[in-house]
């Protein structure tokens, strides 16, 4: 019988949290929940840790989102789109993008400052594996930025963009995001503590 988990209502990263909870003691589980960024985050957990996840719309707007171990699967302790860098650091080579601007005085220089810092991040010997918006961040991987461009180049030479959708919201630019996938906290908080360099402009 599956366990039920309630996550309607929760805010991110909540819905994440419960289910990996349960999936380290159960093989089947089903998680309730009222919006699609939580169905999304809990599919990504689903495949990192080798689950098969079947979704389900009922009326109300609850999704039904059903997970089950496969022979051999362990929940993933590290989000599955990690890439770790070799040599000296242990994980990943992690930029964080947390404003549209660098520096403090003029926001018009810094405005410009963290649009060379993007485009100059392709050019790199040391080129991040994953890059995380938050905060005014995310507005740059929406439609219409002036760097998207570099972060779509960034992501077709493997680079992982995560952007937190609780900003994204906020700014009411979700459906917007055209680079990176739409992310959570806990996935966020996750890859900065398994970081093996955090670059932060």
């Amino acid at each position: 019988m599956s366990e039920i988990i309630n996550a309607k209502g929760l805010a991110c990263p909540q819905p994440v949290i419960l289910t990996k909870k349960a999936l380290d003691s159960q093989n089947d589980v089903t998680v309730l929940v009222d919006n699609t960024t939580a169905v999304e985050n809990i599919k990504r957990l689903a495949s990192s840790s080798g689950c098969s996840a079947e979704v389900a719309e009922e009326p109300g707007g609850i999704y039904k989102i059903r997970l089950k171990k496969q022979a051999g699967a362990a929940v993933a302790d590290a989000p599955g789109y990690l890439s770790c860098s070799t040599g000296a650091n242990p994980g990943p080579n992690v930029f964080v993008i947390s404003s549209d601007t660098m520096g403090k005085g003029s926001d018009e220089l810094g405005s410009l400052l963290i649009k060379a810092f993007i485009h100059t991040a392709i050019e790199l010997e040391n080129r991040p594996d994953v890059m995380i918006f938050y905060n005014t961040g995310v507005k740059f991987t929406a439609q219409g930025s002036d760097t998207l461009d570099d972060l779509k180049n960034l992501e077709a030479r493997g680079v992982k963009i995560l952007v937190c959708g609780t900003c994204a919201n906020f700014f009411n630019i979700k459906e917007k995001v055209a680079a990176g996938i739409v992310s959570n906290m806990y996935d966020i908080a996750d890859t900065l503590s398994r970081a093996g360099r955090i670059v932060q402009p």
